[in-house]
């Protein structure tokens, strides 16, 4: 099988996104990452509405480099967006560039579709202002929010690149999420192929993160083959290699 080309655009202090988008890729596409510029000095949402702004720009930092799939792995950013406009753009760098793109909230949107579920509860690490975009974002698309689970790190409080496995899981069970739930973990920063396993035995819940929905989409494209986005992907993925989930 010939393996396809992702490009990633990524946050710079983003720890989460490389690793567990090249674990879930795979064999079957090697991934090459530009990062956003560094800004210091400003506020959340100003370093975030930068990243909107340059985005356009950062398309074209693959130079002449094929590729089959490009993905920005950035979600906070594009919650300061509607979701019609987060599309929209997604289709114009389509087009300008001739490789399909979609923002990791895109592909998380085309991943729910697939699925079929239309209930979520939204589990995330931002800021209570912006927890409250990103929920206000899903139900614009269309989504019914039942539950708003809000983590935050023992060090570093609200931050998606704070969040340990351990307490992620802690704070789901916490919340008595129901066991046939849909659960959407907001956030390529947080470590999230981790608690897959724990947070899916025993129970029928559908768990669907940031990097699993961008890693699909862009897997999809990149192969040129339809890919089936099971209960917990990952889960069986490993279970077929005779490993563990990490």
């Amino acid at each position: 099988m010939s393996r396809g080309r992702v490009g990633v655009i990524v946050a710079p202090a983003n720890p989460s996104a490389e690793p567990e988008l090249t674990r879930l890729l795979g064999s079957r596409a090697d991934m090459h990452v530009t990062r956003f510029p560094v800004h210091r000095g400003v506020s959340l949402a100003e370093r975030l509405e930068s990243y909107n702004e340059a985005l356009p720009g950062m398309v074209c930092a693959f130079d002449g480099l094929p590729l089959d799939a490009l993905v920005m792995a950035c979600s906070e950013s594009r919650y300061l967006l509607g979701p019609d406009d987060d599309a929209d753009q997604c289709a114009r760098l389509s087009a300008s560039t001739g490789v399909p793109f979609a923002s990791s909230t895109q592909a998380t949107r085309e991943a729910v579709e697939h699925v079929g579920v239309s209930d979520i509860v939204l589990v995330s690490p931002y800021q209570p202002w912006l927890t409250e975009l990103a929920e206000r974002f899903w139900k614009t698309a269309g989504l019914n929010v039942t539950q708003v689970v809000q983590v935050r790190a023992a060090k570093g409080g609200y931050s998606s690149y704070a969040v340990t496995p351990a307490e992620l899981i802690t704070q789901v069970e916490r919340a008595e999420v129901p066991g046939d739930a849909v659960l959407l973990f907001t956030g390529t920063g947080m470590a999230t192929l981790p608690v897959l396993g724990p947070l899916s035995a025993g129970n029928d819940r559908t768990l669907l993160t940031s990097n699993l929905c961008a890693a699909w989409w862009a897997l999809s494209r990149a192969i040129g083959e339809h890919v089936t986005l099971s209960r917990v992907p990952y889960r069986r993925h490993m279970a077929e290699q005779g490993r563990r989930p990490a």
